[in-house]
């Protein structure tokens, strides 16, 4: 074969294995997506999809945000019980323990437990229980829950609703028409005036202007004459000094520290606060839940038991 020839055959045999190895199209990688050129993926091409994170919950919806009220349970409705309405003052706020203490009318103080099933009232507005303030007036609808004070219902007093006072007689001067008490939640003593139209109540009957002498424990209601004094329309005498009480019902609290107990009436289903007379013992028997029959003198400022009975069923 001729030089020319051999050459001729030998560039002809490289041409065609270099045609054999070239790729009639660019390869496509793991990364990289074949499109068309109008911008469509061509059929059977492979499109890249970044990894996604690994998902242990396929099913659960990311958007979906748990409400923590929803996971407690509903509160069991107040017990269907006779109501107590029970005055004062607040004397303190524990939102730890959820209950108020309230420095009742009269003397004395009671812890009040209370939850999100007490309705609060200010104004006649509902409001919340974090709406109290310590010294503020109250009036609370309780009941027994066990052996404790549930409030059901807080009723706030309102500046606006003046005209009734509680406290202890600490001057009376039926000929000049005054009268000068000490008020449980007034830092000083409350003067009214009195006139032939007040009225004078004992319990539920009417009673002698003379009735009424100084130490007694009473309840006021009077109204503004217009000259910056207050008119006396009715004063009901709760106790007299000296005088003898008797309660019957249930103890629902009881501090030997102090000697109080707070009985809860089976007459007339009010509350009243006692206190022991520290030359007594107190009985083994007493607790709070027993039943009791108390002899109470009334000393001008609260109760005092004389002696305490306790029913045999409660031992």
């Amino acid at each position: 074969m001729s030089s020319w020839a051999k050459f001729a055959f030998g560039g002809l045999l490289l041409g065609s294995v270099a045609w054999a190895q070239a790729p009639s199209e660019p390869a496509a990688s793991a990364a990289t997506s074949i499109v068309s050129p109008e911008g469509s993926p061509t059929e059977g091409s492979i499109k890249h999809v970044p990894a996604a994170a690994p998902d242990n919950s396929p099913d659960v919806d990311v958007n979906i945000v748990a409400d923590p009220a929803g996971l407690l349970p509903d509160l069991p409705p107040v017990p269907r019980a006779k109501a107590t309405l029970i005055g004062g003052t607040v004397e303190r706020m524990d939102h730890v323990r959820d209950q108020v203490t309230v420095r009742v009318f009269g003397g004395g103080r009671m812890n009040v437990l209370f939850d999100p099933r007490t309705h609060v009232y200010r104004g006649g507005k509902e409001t919340t229980i974090a709406d109290l303030k310590v010294g503020e007036r109250i009036y609370l609808d309780t009941i027994l829950d066990g052996n404790t004070v549930f409030a059901r219902t807080v009723r706030v007093k309102t500046a606006q609703a003046l005209g009734e006072s509680q406290g202890v007689v600490l001057k009376y001067r039926s000929d000049r028409g005054e009268l000068t008490l000490r008020d449980s939640i007034s830092p000083t003593p409350v003067h009214v005036r009195i006139n032939s139209s007040t009225r004078f109540l004992q319990g539920d009957r009417a009673v002698s202007p003379t009735t009424l002498s100084e130490g007694s424990l009473v309840a006021v209601k009077f109204g503004s004459q217009g000259d910056g004094h207050d008119l006396a329309q009715e004063i009901t005498i709760l106790a007299l000094p000296g005088t003898q009480y008797t309660f019957a019902g249930q103890v629902t609290h009881i501090d030997l520290r102090t000697g109080l107990l707070v009985i809860h009436s089976s007459t007339d289903r009010k509350t009243y606060e006692v206190y022991l007379d520290p030359s007594a013992a107190p009985d083994d028997n007493l607790h709070a839940g027993a039943e009791v029959t108390v002899l109470t003198n009334f000393d001008g400022s609260r109760y005092v038991a004389r002696n305490v009975a306790i029913n045999s069923q409660s031992q």
